[in-house]
């Protein structure tokens, strides 16, 4: 078989964000290809029109039902064991794709050689298959074979998995399966999925609709994102090392470690949690700097992480209870200034 399809669901019913999907799967042109769809412990009717689209097209469509919520990195996980395709793509269930999109991906590979294919992906807030706001996913000079500067920029600006294809074969022997019952598993294994490739390439179009609404995960917060967002990080240095790039792409990695493990989460826990507690800020702080002491130093930091952010960090360092009095005082007062500008 060609091509595996990995849909991981939860919960996504209502308003007929999982039918769209599914419907944009099920009308791929690329002959022989499975769409394995994993429903996630949902509590609403997911896994009933899962079933419905089996029993419509059960030549190409599988539904499996998971007994245990093991979050999407689980989902995926029962999706690539099950997966009999030469390729894998992923897709989340709230989002949808052009009919040509996994035709022309892996043209695209059969053309150059390629075992990742990539594209851009355009931002949308309806059911539309008009193009709103693109985001670049990709970039020029990683296109090609993956040399020692590739690599390093995959790291810094990989882009989503979301809108690339890979290997079954690279997958599985490099056993790299998403960690389960955390979210953000593609910040985990981001870097292990571009890095164990061999050959990069890249479709400069949007051919991915990504579909923003209030459920998306990008828009809730709590503690336990936040704590998952960390560990995510955590995992990232383990699979750099399990896999032996660490060594040769150090730098790169401390500082994706600090952008996703503290700067995101730090300025995501202070405005948008609630309650926050100093003890949070500072077991964060503290793990950071046992990681890596030295990652002010660090020269993507000083050219990626803005001068505010690099100011209120160099007080958290020094002072966690500073920092949060200082934080909450300012936020406090710009959150005035706001409701003062808008009467």
């Amino acid at each position: 078989m060609k091509l595996s399809i990995i849909v991981p669901v939860y919960n996504m019913a209502a308003d007929d964000k999982l039918t769209y999907c599914l419907d944009s799967l099920i009308s791929q042109t690329i002959d022989d290809y499975e769409i394995i769809a994993v429903d996630d412990c949902s509590t609403d009717n997911s896994y009933a029109i899962m079933q419905e689209y089996e029993q419509n097209y059960p030549e190409k469509f599988h539904a499996i039902h998971s007994n245990v919520n093991l979050h999407q990195g689980g989902a995926k996980n029962i999706g690539i064991r099950a997966a009999k395709g030469d390729w894998i793509g992923f897709i989340d269930a709230d989002d949808w794709i052009t009919p040509d999109y996994y035709e022309r991906m892996i043209g695209m590979a059969d053309q150059t050689g390629a075992d990742i294919v990539g594209c851009d992906y355009t931002m949308v807030h309806s059911h539309t298959f008009e193009v709103g706001d693109i985001d670049a996913n990709s970039k020029d000079d990683q296109v090609g074979v993956l040399d020692h500067d590739r690599k390093r920029s995959l790291i810094l600006d990989g882009g989503s998995l979301c809108v690339k294809i890979f290997r079954r074969k690279t997958i599985l022997d490099n056993e790299l399966f998403f960690p389960e019952n955390i979210f953000y598993e593609d910040n985990a294994l981001g870097n292990s999925y571009m890095l164990m490739g061999s050959h990069f390439e890249y479709i400069k179009e949007p051919l991915y609709y990504y579909y923003q609404h209030g459920d998306s995960t990008v828009h809730s917060f709590s503690v336990k994102r936040c704590e998952d967002r960390m560990e995510a990080g955590r995992i990232m240095i383990s699979e750099a090392k399990r896999l032996g790039f660490y060594d040769e792409f150090k730098s790169e990695l401390e500082y994706k470690f600090t952008q996703l493990f503290y700067v995101n989460t730090l300025f995501t826990y202070m405005p948008c949690v609630r309650p926050t507690k100093v003890s949070f800020v500072k077991a964060m702080t503290d793990e950071l700097l046992r990681y890596f002491p030295d990652f002010r130093g660090n020269p993507y930091y000083a050219e990626r992480t803005g001068e505010e952010e690099r100011r209120l960090i160099d007080m958290a360092c020094s002072s966690t209870l500073r920092f949060y009095v200082y934080y909450k005082l300012l936020w406090a007062y710009r959150n005035m200034m706001k409701r003062l500008r808008g009467r």
